[in-house]
Parts: C-alpha cells; sequence; structure tokens
C-alpha cells in the first residue's frame, strides 16, 4: 500500500450532536478519551457546533473547561479539531472582530489545533478574520465549502416561469461553484479545505469527480464530511477515497449511521480493500464501542434511534462470509467507478449491520433531516399538518428569492420557518410574505452576508422596506451589558475574558450560568469589588481598534 488515508473522528461532537442533541457529560466523555488517545486517528472533534451551547444549557458546564479537561486527558499529540460559523461563531447573528479575535485565541490555548471555520453562505468574506486569527495563534484553519444541491422545481413552479415568460433559474452549485470556492479559500490561507456536506446529500458520483477536481487544483489536503441520512453517506466516502482523498470524517459504530457520519470500521475495511493505509489501531474500536454504547444508553431518553447491533469484528479477521463479500465488493465498485452498484452494496452492507434505512422523504425534498423535522413540528404544533407537502413545495421558492442559500445552520432554520410562515399567510388569505421573521428580514437586507445569487431589489423593498443590500456593520454593534450583582456582594457577572466570550456568544444561556456560578460562590463567601471610577478596558473596548 503507498496511498494513505487520515480518519477524523466526530463522535463526540458532531456524532452525539447528530445522535441525541449533544447531551454526553464531560464524566461520560472522560470515559472514552484513554482509549481515543491511543486510537490512531488524524484528530478527534470535540468542540464547537452545539456543544458550548448544550454544556451550560443542559448540563450546567463551562464549554472552556471541558476543552481544557479533554486535552489534558489525550495528552499534547493527539490532534482536537472544533467547529465555527466563521463571523456568526455560534450564532444567527454576526459578529464584529474583537469577539471573534477572543474566541479564536483562547479556543487555540484551550487545546484544539484545528478550526474548521465554515460560512452558511457560502461567503468568504465571512471566514477570513477567523482563519486569520486562528493562524496567528498556531492553529490550522480548515476551511470548508458547504455542500448543497440547486432548488428542485415543482411542475407547477416550472408552470409559473413559463406563464410569466421567465426562464427556469440558472444552476447555481456546480463543480465550478465548489471549485471556485476552494480555491478562494487556499488563497486565504486555508490549511485544509472540506467539503461539509451537512445534509448528506452528495452522491458517490459527484462525491469522486468533485474530489478528484480538488485534488488536481489545489495544494492544500482535501476533507470530506458527510451524513447518512438519505443513504449516501457510505458510498460517497468510498468513492471519495477512490479519488485520492486525504481525510475522511468517521463516528465510531454505535454512533455512526442514519443522521451521523458513516462508520469508521466500514470505512476502514473498504480502505484496505481498495489499497490505501490508515493509522487507526482496529484492535481498539471494539473497547471503544462498547463504553460508547454504554454511554448511548444511558442518554436513552434523548435517543430517537436504535443502537445498530456491535459490529463482528473491527479488525476484519473473523467477519462473517456475508460482510466480506459485501465489503469485497464495495471496494471493487469504488476502483472501477461503477458507483451504481457501490451505492447499492454500500446500502445492503448497511441494512445487514443493522443501521437505519435511508431517508427518502428527506431525499426526496433535499433537505437536511433537522430543517425536514423542524418545520413538521412547526406545523404539527399549529394543527396545520396537512400543510406540509405544500410547505415542502415552497422551500425552493423562499430560498430562491433569499439568494438561493445552502441549507446549513442557521439559514436553513431560517428558510423553512419562512416557508412555513408563507402557508400560514396564504390560508389567512394575505400574501406570502406578509408575516416574515427578523432573521428572515435581516438575511435578505445582507446582515448575515453576500448570498450565492443577487437577491432582487423590489424583493429586498418587499421584506424590509429599501431596496440597496445593506450588510453587517461592526461600529452598529452593542456588546452584551455585563453588570456587577449588587445583590451578590458586587461580583461581576463574568469576570474573565473567556466568561466575556460565552457571555457574548450565547447571551441569554451564559447569563443564566454565569448567576448561578455567582450565586455558588457568594454563598461559599466570594465577594466583590467596589467598581472604580472607570472600568479598566478589556475585551469589547477593543472592539474599536478591530474595527477600525
Amino acid at each position: 500500500m503507498s496511498k494513505q488515508l487520515h480518519i477524523r473522528d466526530v463522535t463526540l461532537r458532531d456524532g452525539q450532536q447528530s445522535r441525541f442533541a449533544t447531551r454526553m457529560t464531560g464524566a461520560q466523555i472522560q470515559r472514552v478519551l484513554p482509549i481515543f488517545r491511543d486510537a490512531g486517528f488524524y484528530a478527534l472533534e470535540v468542540w464547537g457546533g452545539a456543544v458550548p451551547d448544550a454544556a451550560m444549557r443542559f448540563l450546567g458546564e463551562d464549554p472552556w473547561e471541558r476543552l481544557e479537561t479533554i486535552r489534558a486527558a489525550v495528552g499534547k499529540d493527539v490532534r482536537l479539531t472544533a467547529l465555527s460559523r466563521g463571523r456568526n461563531l455560534f450564532g444567527y447573528s454576526p459578529y464584529p472582530e474583537a469577539p471573534i479575535e477572543g474566541f479564536c485565541r483562547q479556543s487555540v490555548q484551550g487545546g484544539i489545533n484545528i478550526m474548521r471555520i465554515f460560512d452558511a453562505l457560502n461567503d468568504t468574506a465571512n471566514m477570513e478574520s477567523t482563519v486569520r486569527y486562528v493562524r496567528e495563534n498556531g492553529g490550522l484553519a480548515d476551511c470548508a465549502v458547504c455542500y448543497t444541491v440547486d432548488p428542485r422545481w415543482s411542475l407547477r413552479d416550472r408552470l409559473g416561469f413559463v406563464m410569466k415568460g421567465r426562464r427556469q433559474p440558472r444552476r447555481v452549485f456546480t463543480e465550478d461553484y465548489f471549485a471556485a470556492k476552494a480555491r478562494t479559500l487556499e488563497a486565504m490561507g486555508a490549511d485544509i479545505v472540506t467539503i461539509k456536506d451537512m445534509a448528506g446529500l452528495i452522491d458517490p458520483v459527484t462525491a469522486y469527480r468533485l474530489i478528484r477536481r480538488l485534488k488536481a487544483e489545489l495544494s492544500v489536503p482535501v476533507n470530506l464530511h458527510t451524513h447518512c441520512t438519505p443513504g449516501y453517506g457510505l458510498a460517497s466516502v468510498a468513492a471519495a477515497v477512490a479519488a485520492g482523498v486525504d481525510i475522511v470524517d468517521t463516528a465510531v459504530w454505535s454512533f455512526a449511521g442514519g443522521p451521523a457520519a458513516p462508520a469508521v470500521e466500514l470505512v476502514l475495511l473498504l480502505a484496505e480493500r481498495m489499497g490505501v493505509e490508515t493509522t487507526v489501531n482496529r484492535s481498539m474500536l471494539a473497547d471503544l464501542d462498547k463504553e460508547l454504547r454504554e454511554i448511548r444508553r444511558e442518554l436513552a431518553q434523548f435517543d430517537g434511534g436504535d443502537i445498530p447491533p456491535a459490529f463482528p469484528d473491527p479488525t476484519g479477521a473473523a467477519l462473517p462470509a456475508g460482510i466480506t463479500n459485501l465489503l469485497d465488493q464495495a471496494a471493487a465498485a469504488a476502483l472501477k467507478g461503477d458507483f451504481s452498484r457501490l451505492l447499492k452494496t454500500t446500502r445492503e452492507l448497511e441494512r445487514v449491520s443493522g443501521f437505519p434505512a435511508p431517508d427518502e422523504a428527506v431525499r426526496r425534498a433535499q433537505i437536511p433531516g433537522g430543517m425536514y423535522s423542524n418545520m413538521s413540528a412547526q406545523l404539527e404544533s399549529l394543527k396545520l399538518g396537512h400543510l406540509f407537502d405544500r410547505v415542502l413545495q415552497r422551500v425552493p421558492r423562499v430560498r430562491w428569492d433569499a439568494g438561493c442559500v445552502p441549507l446549513v445552520t442557521p439559514t436553513s432554520q431560517i428558510v423553512g420557518v419562512q416557508a412555513v410562515n408563507c402557508l400560514i399567510n396564504e390560508s389567512r388569505g394575505e400574501s406570502a410574505y406578509a408575516r416574515t421573521s427578523s432573521q428572515f428580514v435581516n438575511l435578505v437586507k445582507g446582515g448575515y452576508g453576500r448570498t450565492p445569487v443577487p437577491i432582487q431589489a423590489e424583493f429586498r423593498r418587499l421584506i424590509c422596506g429599501f431596496p440597496e443590500e445593506r450588510p453587517f456593520r461592526p461600529e452598529e454593534y452593542s456588546p452584551p451589558e455585563n453588570p456587577l450583582l449588587t445583590e451578590l456582594g458586587g461580583l461581576r457577572l463574568a469576570d474573565s475574558e473567556k466568561e466575556r466570550l460565552l457571555l457574548e456568544l450565547f447571551p441569554t444561556v451564559a447569563r443564566d450560568f454565569l448567576y448561578q456560578r455567582r450565586e455558588k460562590e457568594f454563598a461559599a463567601g466570594r465577594r466583590g469589588v467596589q467598581p472604580p471610577a472607570q472600568d479598566p478596558p478589556d475585551i469589547w473596548e477593543r472592539l474599536a481598534e478591530y474595527a477600525g
């Protein structure tokens, strides 16, 4: 074997977020870190995404302390990665330079080696600051291009275009589009470029062609991140391996499949059959999965899926003949470029392994599973479930009106909510956009950045009251209040830079979390000090410096 494939494990961040709403406690994570430390993964994704919010909101844990304890447990030689939404960091709103700089610096100092950076609009300008600050502090910038597909127009929509004398909207998300974004990110300073397929929509043919092109045009490593919801995940990873991808993202068996990433056990065995080396110690995977399986049982109240039966033998030495034959067939199909056979075989492989069947509804709708379930739940709560099919038909039009945005957090939620609103408005005899969310207005206004397709001036006037684009302006930003708590002896709500960053990124959740922390300190006898005539400069007072 001469080729090598790096495996990034996403079990402890994306895996638990996809499977059970990021409910793993710090203590549960500590139970598996000794095994992860010695398992030979290229990197472990452990932080960012929903982790900081969920740690405070549901578990009463400090996200910074979680990161530091993970770093201490795995030692300095294991790469840790986190996920950031560029200028949005973790929220729906864009931030000025000061909190972005502070967040990046504290993340790298706290133990993050690689920061995966993406923007929901694929507006690379929104990623530039994070790339710079991560690299200035010694971290690697893993820059992601969000993968998505063009809207699928209904027959009614196509007839509407004809009747109005318009052409059907042009294709946007072509191979050229993704390659151009990747080249821009490399020029910006990306150390890694990732195709980030949050909805699992990249099929094996597209995965092979796109990865092969990026390998030819880029000099930095190329990473593929995808999910298994519509049934493409494992086949597309195998196709990417055949195309020469450098890194793929996987999850350990009991946290894999369905809405999560492909199982590392199957990816390793396929890579071996394709003549590709990996560094993962397969003999440790059974012990790792055993502990994770028990943790998943402990989290059953948050888990909406079934745990697949344990994999017979991650080393591959004593596999049942049926699984061995399917692995052989899938690897041969990937190497020959027979992607139809590859997809059929990998789906059968996952079926006999006990993973969920492909979600055909999500595949047909071509939207992320979370967006699909959120829209359904919103309609059911309003006793309007009978409108769901019509909402799905409305999504392409809302998405196109709003600049044909990729459907990833937060734009997937914004578009989904507005599609529901459109149908509700029309059911009341009102115009489709009679009521809009503040987030939808901000998106159309330009507050989130530049959309892939320019928004029509008249539509912006309809939604915002003015035709011109109005992007985010740092000088109009107001940092959150950080009061002295006189009722708690004059303690400051957030009394360190890390706490102030939590307050900034998660105003409501962090306010409650930090107040409870101050209450405990006050009860233990801690007192604050009388405020000076003028507070000393802190991170927020550097705002003007960075904005200028």
